[in-house]
């Protein structure tokens, strides 16, 4: 549908996988320093349209800026309570979620084509992981963050995304881009994904969790099916896609 209703998902997706850092962090859902965060994670992910009415000195990324300020703020008012560690835990939550879907955003605002190929990256690279990883795996890729994943998977993921992904390119052009271009763009995407993949398993594996949450049921929390996207859609932007 496009238009507002992607801006309120990505808006009510960023809220929940914010409120799943603050749950592993052991932190209260509705408090001062959840408030903050949660109004940091949307000043960030909100389209550039929505703060137009913002004085011309003052950006989007001073805004979130403030914001942090405030959750250095609480450690004081707390009395430490809420502590430097957590503020610093929290703000990177919010950088890294709302920066992912401030570009999940701009991916639909270049029309379905662009959001459709960074999502069909990332589904590609995952069933093409298990599936190689089934079948071949011997060799594990990261052991202590992630048993299950292998070697012969991450390549056999990244090389069925890179031909699926560069065909559906093909037949759906992205505007500015050539094939080649895009064929190349397509494995840097597949490998980051793997790499947002990683981390968050690292962040739960830090906080002795299964799953980021349980709003999924069968599939975990929001961070669980968005981590590999979360680091795609900025690489799109860096490589001037979006």
């Amino acid at each position: 549908m496009g238009g507002i209703w992607v801006d309120i998902a990505a808006l009510a997706l960023g809220i929940v996988a914010i409120s799943e850092i603050l749950v592993m962090k052991k932190k209260l859902l509705i408090s001062p320093e959840s408030v903050i965060a949660y109004l940091g994670v949307c000043s960030l992910i909100l389209p550039n349209a929505w703060t137009s009415f913002l004085p011309g000195h003052i950006s989007q990324n001073f805004v979130f800026f403030l914001f942090v300020l405030m959750l250095l703020l609480q450690t004081v008012l707390s009395r430490n309570l809420f502590s430097f560690d957590d503020a610093g835990v929290i703000a990177l939550g919010m950088l890294y979620i709302g920066m992912g879907f401030h570009y999940f955003i701009a991916a639909r605002g270049l029309g379905l084509t662009v959001l459709l190929y960074a999502l069909f990256i990332v589904w590609v690279t995952d069933s093409g992981a298990y599936i190689f990883g089934r079948m071949f795996g011997k060799h594990k890729l990261a052991p202590r963050i992630s048993p299950n994943k292998t070697w012969e998977g991450s390549i056999g993921g990244s090389l069925a995304a890179t031909i699926l992904c560069t065909i559906f390119v093909a037949f759906y052009p992205i505007a500015g881009h050539s094939l080649l271009q895009m064929f190349i763009f397509t494995i840097i995407l597949s490998i980051a994904g793997q790499f947002g993949d990683l981390i968050e398993s690292a962040l739960k594996r830090y906080y002795g969790v299964k799953d980021s949450g349980k709003i999924l049921p069968g599939h975990g929390g929001i961070l669980d099916r968005f981590d590999s996207l979360l680091f795609v859609l900025p690489m799109l932007h860096l490589l001037a896609v979006i």
